[in-house]
């Protein structure tokens, strides 16, 4: 019998610890056999127990590999010349990627086949195969970081009543049926690596920058925080009916609240960009990347339809009572906005969701100059003595949302008219006083 090292054989001449890293490099890899009492050159030298080394490697493989590989390792004794050789076959794993357990998932945990070699796989490789093997979604995939702690998320459940022991934590998708931590438990814990990122503004623009804060650790940590930061940057205003003074916060409470878990619950974690909520004098802008999930458009999200990308992530803010039902909260945020003359406004890209949310109180001047969008439409109007909502969208290349809302700003700016109900509704010029 010829022995010769390739991509799928490895050869030993005695038993050492590093043969685990050539076993983990198989299962990750299309399988292989190790040959242990067989020299580098193919030699046959042979081993003095084939027990106690079957036994060693047994138990190696128990213990110190994880995920659970034993069910994909075989052991033969081969007799070769009067010599005892082991032949330890191990065949590609099914739950990719394994690792050795005191490195965890990791390049110095995770091995590869590379030619004749074992070599440690790239992060990227180890992502790869989580993602074959864990499926497309983010949140039910096994984390990276194994080393996660949960002293937020168990006070958070406590101050609820919520007792978070080994049960919960796999019924809520924390970890997985092997015991090892998922993504969602990754977003929960103190070492979450994600983060928001707040920016305050003077005017309507980036040019005067007042303060800035980013916020790190448990998704509810950074929750609290950012909250209470964007409160500080609320003020409250006064208006008066008569001798009555009416106190009212510059940005609805309950719209700032909803956006924020929008963000979170909503957000794409594949990506690691930050959450980015800027404030200006007129605004509070709402940028997170990850757009409308395939087949969901503008028009939906505001009719309270929501297929949700995080769905474990919004079941556990769901059993804490921080959102109430799934597409309840774009509404919410309108409502709020019940009689402003300037409403909220929903912008998406391909990789991106930016929720604006204008000041309160703040009328629309007649005497105001057009926006640059508002000059098109007037444009349009030129050749043309009405216009629908659609020929605006497709003009201007804006969502219907932004396209009604820029129509809703001309025509409290006395620009244009609607005419019409329903689909019947047009908009034209509005007529002075001597054309009327």
């Amino acid at each position: 019998m010829k022995f010769e090292e390739s991509s799928s054989v490895e050869l030993k001449s005695e038993y050492v610890e590093d043969v685990k890293k050539d076993v983990v490099a198989f299962a990750n890899s299309q399988g292989g056999t190790i040959y242990i009492g067989v020299t580098d050159y193919g030699g046959v030298c042979g081993v003095d127990s084939y027990d106690e080394i079957s036994n060693r490697i047994s138990s190696m493989v128990r213990d110190a590999i994880k995920p659970d590989l034993t069910r994909f390792v075989q052991y033969e004794r081969l007799l070769i010349d009067g010599k005892t050789v082991v032949k330890v076959q191990v065949q590609e794993g099914s739950n990719k990627p394994y690792y050795i357990a005191k490195h965890g998932l990791k390049p110095s945990g995770v091995y590869v086949r590379q030619g004749n070699e074992s070599a440690q796989a790239s992060e990227d490789a180890i992502r790869q195969m989580i993602k074959i093997s864990d499926g497309d979604s983010f949140e039910g995939r096994r984390s990276i970081l194994q080393k996660l702690t949960f002293d937020e998320l168990r006070q958070e459940f406590k101050n609820r009543g919520i007792t978070l022991d080994t049960l919960k934590e796999k019924t809520l998708g924390i970890v997985d049926n092997n015991g090892l931590y998922t993504n969602l438990g990754l977003l929960l814990s103190d070492e979450c690596p994600y983060t928001i990122k707040c920016a305050v503004f003077g005017g309507t623009d980036k040019v005067k920058f007042i303060d800035r804060k980013e916020f790190g650790g448990s998704i509810f940590r950074q929750m609290a925080d950012c909250y209470e930061y964007l409160d500080l940057n609320n003020p409250t205003s006064a208006t008066f009916e008569g001798l009555y003074r009416n106190d009212h916060r510059d940005f609805p409470e309950n719209a700032v609240r909803e956006a924020l878990l929008n963000s979170l619950v909503h957000r794409d974690y594949s990506y690691s960009a930050s959450i980015l909520i800027s404030i200006y004098s007129d605004r509070m802008e709402f940028v997170s990347v990850g757009g409308l999930l395939p087949g969901i458009q503008i028009q939906d999200v505001l009719l309270g339809l929501s297929i949700c990308r995080n769905k474990k992530l919004a079941d556990i803010f769901y059993r804490m009572k921080l959102i109430e039902a799934y597409g309840t909260g774009i509404q919410k945020i309108f409502s709020a906005y019940a009689g402003q003359a300037r409403q909220p406004d929903i912008e998406t890209g391909p990789n991106s969701f930016k929720l604006v949310l204008p000041r309160c109180g703040e009328e629309i001047n007649e005497n105001e100059p057009l926006l640059p969008a508002e000059q098109q439409i007037m444009e349009l109007l030129t050749n043309k003595n009405f216009i629908r909502r659609s020929e605006v969208n497709e003009a201007l290349g804006v969502s219907q949302a932004t396209a009604s809302r820029l129509l809703k700003q001309m025509i409290a700016k006395g620009r244009i008219e609607k005419y019409g109900r329903g689909k019947n509704t047009k908009y034209g010029k509005k007529k002075s006083e001597n054309e009327s």
